[in-house]
């Protein structure tokens, strides 16, 4: 099963990315962040896979989504309270599946060795929970994912506007930083957030998106991704509002429900 259809049309080709992303690997067959995760959406035919990093409280930089470990770990407590050395002792699998049984956190720089290695492209979220530094994780992080990747295999984006501004300090070049404005609903104000930042990409939740704003968004000439969607029929109506792309746990589920060329030619 291959990601998308290849539609080998010059209106939607080439594309930036595909049509879909598997959120947190394919969150729907395996436990999310984790490299067991990514593999299994490689191995369905995904090209891109969404990632949440954070920091421990060494520093080390790690593929986690929650400020604490209780609800995918055989432990509980907060991330900060822990080390590298302590969090690779975590079961961060069986909490999914038996099959999964003694996956362990994986760290930024091993994630992103897997994702090269696989040829994926990431869109890597800045994750600042609450009384996070995103200083500190931008400057552990973002440099080690600028150097493994190119900047057309990495997309990284935040809901924090202090990590995409400390993003956007460490690297000004829109060509070798893509950065994408993650909000449940693009404020009024997000055109302005978005020529500051000099973003690339907005992500926003499919379900609180308007066509109004979607197609706003496009005529700004920006990408437009849309959040966590499983249901292929409910979000077609979607499509022909420009959207370029759905991050889903399970990309598989839109394999015949993508917009045709027809569509794409209409909205441009």
């Amino acid at each position: 099963m291959q990601d998308a259809p290849s539609f080998e049309d010059p209106v939607t080709a080439p594309r930036p990315h595909p049509y879909t992303i598997a959120h947190r690997g394919l969150s729907a067959h395996a436990p999310e962040n984790t490299l067991a995760a990514v593999r299994a959406a490689q191995r369905i035919g995904c090209q891109w896979v969404e990632l949440d990093v954070q920091l421990l409280g060494d520093g080390t930089p790690v593929i986690w989504h929650d400020n604490g470990v209780r609800r995918c770990s055989n432990s509980r407590g907060k991330l900060i309270k822990l080390d590298l050395a302590k969090a690779k002792t975590l079961d961060v699998g069986s909490w999914f599946s038996d099959a999964f049984r003694g996956e362990r956190m994986a760290t930024l720089e091993e994630m992103l060795e897997l994702i090269g290695e696989l040829g994926l492209g990431l869109n890597l979220e800045l994750k600042v929970n609450r009384g996070r530094d995103a200083q500190a994780l931008v400057d552990a992080a973002l440099p080690m994912a600028l150097k493994a990747l190119p900047a057309k295999q990495l997309v990284v984006s935040s809901f924090n506007s202090q990590a995409l501004e400390a993003a956007r300090d460490l690297q000004p070049d829109v060509d070798l930083l893509r950065l994408g404005l993650l909000y449940e609903k693009p404020p009024r104000q997000w055109l302005t957030e978005a020529e500051r930042l000099k973003a690339y990409s907005l992500h926003v939740d499919w379900r609180r998106l308007k066509e109004k704003r979607a197609r706003e968004i496009k005529e700004a000439g920006y990408q437009l991704l849309c959040y966590t969607a499983n249901d292929p029929v409910a979000f077609a109506r979607l499509w022909p509002w420009g959207v370029d792309g759905v991050i889903s746990d399970d990309p598989s589920l839109f394999t015949y429900h993508l917009p045709m060329p027809s569509e794409m030619r209409a909205i441009r």
